[in-house]
């Protein structure tokens, strides 16, 4: 039996068997024992090439992504070939798989994708179950594909959603496991709580592989270490990035943002531990020789981390999350968040980073916010956290970044129509303009603004459009004022509003224009195709 057919067919089977429990409803998975998902009679043998990988897994609610760019950049630095698995992307689907930090290139990608999808042809079971795998199914299985054929030194491996049921979870025996914050997402999924939530993120744990998690709320945390003791999975509480600076120069993160500190020592914790477990040298003196327990867990070491430690968060990029585009008048500001502790972390993020933006000698600065939610998101809930801001437009459209179909593939959603998502959209204005009208004057010795100009003290009624796609959203907010982003004409009409008509002449002569760009990150992977057309060569 070939290697890829060896290891290919349990995957079918788990994949199989993580669509019927998906089915059966929070009810019955509120029942689930602590256990994997069952595995094929006789598959043990057949995984073992998986089981050659060196592989970091890493689930969480939010920052998993970060926390994975973070460790996979770490462990680059010390000369190591790595492999990396994320979702989702943002661009073009290959930026799932990388190699070194880079995406596959399409040659690659061709190369790896046909034999794989004949093998997989092959090994499917037409008189059960088990048939050709779906989209996120057949990409983690390319992963782990050419992550052995290209022979990776290590593999950084981002859960998709869930964890215990995530088709990931295939892998039997990772290196290293860690959990970033947890909150709640996807609860049609995962369940109504955090608990429930804390215990499907708890399903990589594996027997004997150690593990490591960020401080959380009490009750995820002891599900976490109930789940963990229940297979003897070692658990460890992350000390937070400070212990960690103490006596040394601060650390400098590649990813803006607070919230990133939390992702940043996860990271150090997991490098770390993958390279004493390879014998490596110069892996961060101990500053605490003797464990310590927080919170009834045992914490994990505090050590002085390395150079190779310090440049690689240093050099971390990812691409999304906390990003800033500055283009002549124009700041982009793309965060991906879709969840409240992440849009909480968004918000942050964002008035810290005017507080500090050059401010212009003269003329008006404009504040927008382009916005979409998807799936079973409150986005309600996620405008009203963004109301604090105080923009002057409110900008809503689908994520779809032209109007046209033809070119956009990997951006494309097949589940839902064009009235679907415009419907949506629609409801989003509708939430923010209800949120605008409700709206209280700011509390005493509160700025009224979070660009901290002289604005009047009353609240201020944002306008609010709607457009049938990303690129008529730039169009309208840039106004040919990016000296990248240079489409063609608008199409006649599409300024016709009132609103869109009016609001053309301010942002034409606005001396600064900042742009929020947040709710789902399939809309800032769209602004970035446009933003950024070397993204999609």
């Amino acid at each position: 039996m070939s290697q890829a057919r060896r290891h290919l067919r349990p995957a079918l089977f788990l994949a199989a068997v993580s669509a019927r429990v998906a089915t059966t409803g929070v009810a019955a998975r509120r029942g689930l024992s602590a256990w994997p998902a069952p595995q094929e009679p006789g598959m043990e043998y057949q995984v073992e090439d998986l089981d050659q990988l060196n592989i970091i897994h890493v689930t969480g609610t939010k920052g998993k992504g970060s926390t994975c760019a973070f460790t996979e950049r770490i462990l680059r630095s010390y000369g190591l070939k790595t492999g990396f698995f994320s979702s989702p992307h943002l661009v073009q689907v290959r930026e799932r798989i990388r190699i070194n930090g880079q995406p596959i290139s399409p040659e690659l990608f061709t190369k790896h994708f046909w034999p794989l999808y004949h093998r997989l042809e092959e090994t499917k079971d037409s008189s059960s179950y088990v048939s050709m795998p779906a989209y996120f199914r057949f990409l983690t299985l390319m992963a782990f594909h050419v992550f052995l054929q290209e022979k990776v030194d290590l593999a950084v491996v981002e859960v998709g959603i869930g964890g215990a049921y995530d088709c990931t979870n295939i892998i039997r025996k990772p290196a290293v496991c860690g959990i970033s914050s947890l909150g709640i997402d996807h609860t049609s999924i995962l369940g109504d709580t955090v608990e429930e939530i804390a215990w499907q993120k708890g399903g990589i744990f594996k027997r004997g592989v150690p593990a490591f998690t960020v401080l959380q709320p009490d009750g995820p945390l002891a599900v976490l270490r109930d789940r963990a003791q229940q297979i003897s999975c070692p658990l460890y509480l992350c000390p937070p990035l400070e212990a960690l600076e103490e006596g040394g120069p601060p650390l400098t993160l590649g990813l803006e943002g607070e919230h990133q500190r939390s992702n940043a020592a996860l990271a150090l914790q997991l490098a770390r531990c993958w390279l004493q477990q390879k014998d490596y040298r110069g892996i961060g003196e101990l500053k605490v020789s003797r464990p310590s327990l927080l919170r009834q867990m045992p914490l994990a070491p505090v050590f002085q981390p390395t150079t190779h430690m310090r440049h690689g968060l240093r050099d971390t990029e990812w691409l999304g999350r906390t990003q800033v585009l500055r283009r002549g008048p124009l700041t982009w500001y793309l965060d991906g968040a879709h969840t409240a502790s992440s849009m909480q972390a968004c918000v942050r993020w964002f008035r810290q980073a005017l507080h500090r933006r050059p401010r212009p000698s003269r003329g008006s600065e404009v504040l927008v916010l382009l916005f979409n939610s998807t799936g079973d998101r409150d986005p309600a809930a996620l405008l009203k956290m963004l109301q604090p801001c105080q923009f002057d437009y409110a900008v809503f459209c689908p994520n779809l970044t032209e109007v046209s179909t033809v070119g956009n593939a990997d951006q494309q959603n097949f589940m839902v129509t064009l009235d679907q998502v415009l419907l949506r959209c629609l409801a989003h204005q509708q939430h923010w303009s209800r949120l605008d009208e409700e709206q209280a004057g700011p509390e005493p010795g509160e700025p009224t603004s979070s660009l901290l100009a002289p604005h009047p003290p009353e609240p201020r009624s944002t306008s609010s459009l709607v457009f049938s796609c990303i690129s008529h959203a730039l169009l309208w907010i840039s106004q040919g004022r990016d000296p990248v982003f240079q489409p063609p004409s608008p199409p006649q009409g599409l300024f016709a509003h009132p609103v869109a008509g009016s609001g053309a002449g301010v942002l034409r002569e606005a001396a600064a224009i900042h742009v929020l760009v947040t709710g789902s990150l399939h809309l800032v992977g769209g602004v970035l195709k446009l933003l950024e057309p070397a993204l999609s060569q």
